[in-house]
C-alpha cells in the first residue's frame, strides 16, 4: 500500500486536486482509498434512518453493509484525538494508493498545495521550507512562490501529471513511512487543523 499526504491552506484546492486523482489512478487500474481529517461535528449518517436510530438509542457503534459497500460509524464517549495511522488501520490493506487530505503535521510523505492569496488577503507561507516530508509542491502560480522549492513543482491543474509523479515515485509513498535516514518511522503524529 501507498499513502501519499495532501495538505494546504483552506481553498487551496486539496479537495478537487483529490477528486481529480482518483479517476487517474484508477483509470490506470489502481484501487485508490482516501482518509480525510473533518472537523468535530461532521456526520454522514441521516435523521430517521435505521443506523441513525440505533445510533441515538445509544449504540458505540453501527456498521452496515450492502452487496456493494460498508460503512462503520463509531461514536466516542470522550472526544478523541485520532492520528493518520489510526485512520489508516481502518483501511483495507490490498488498496494500491491512499490519498489522505489534512493531517499536515503527518510523519507521512505529502504533497503540499499552494495558491498565493486572493487580493486583500494575507500572505500565507508555504510549508516546504521547513517539513522534510514535503517531497512535492503542487500549484498554479510557481512564478509567485516566496521562496525557490527543494522539491519538485508539479501543476496543480494536471492530476495526470500528479498521478504519474505518485507512480514514478512510488517507493517514497511506502507504507508504513520511512524517515529520511532509513529507520521505520513511528506511527504517531498529532491531528493538525488544515
Amino acid at each position: 500500500m501507498k499513502v501519499v499526504g495532501f495538505f494546504g491552506y483552506s481553498g487551496s484546492g486539496k479537495t478537487t486536486l483529490v477528486e481529480q486523482l482518483i479517476p487517474a489512478l484508477t483509470g490506470r487500474g489502481l484501487r485508490v482509498s482516501v482518509a480525510k481529517h473533518a472537523h468535530h461535528t461532521f456526520d454522514i449518517d441521516q435523521p430517521g434512518k435505521d443506523t441513525w436510530r440505533h445510533r441515538q438509542a445509544g449504540a458505540s457503534e453501527v456498521v452496515v453493509a450492502s452487496s456493494h459497500r460498508l460503512a462503520l460509524i463509531r461514536e466516542y464517549a470522550q472526544p478523541a484525538e485520532l492520528t493518520v495511522h489510526d485512520l489508516l488501520a481502518e483501511l483495507d490493506t490490498s488498496v494500491d494508493w491512499v490519498l489522505v487530505e489534512g493531517f499536515k503535521h503527518s510523519n507521512l510523505n505529502k504533497i503540499e498545495v499552494w495558491r498565493p492569496p486572493g487580493a486583500g488577503y494575507t500572505p500565507r507561507p508555504p510549508h516546504y521550507p521547513a517539513d522534510a516530508h514535503i517531497v512535492a509542491l503542487a500549484t498554479d502560480a510557481p512564478d509567485l512562490l516566496p521562496q525557490p522549492a527543494p522539491c519538485p513543482v508539479l501543476n496543480l491543474n494536471d492530476a495526470q501529471a500528479i498521478a504519474h509523479f505518485l507512480i514514478e515515485n512510488q517507493t517514497l509513498f511506502s507504507y508504513p513511512p520511512v524517515d529520511r535516514t532509513g529507520a521505520d518511522a513511528a506511527p504517531n503524529d498529532t491531528m493538525a487543523r488544515n
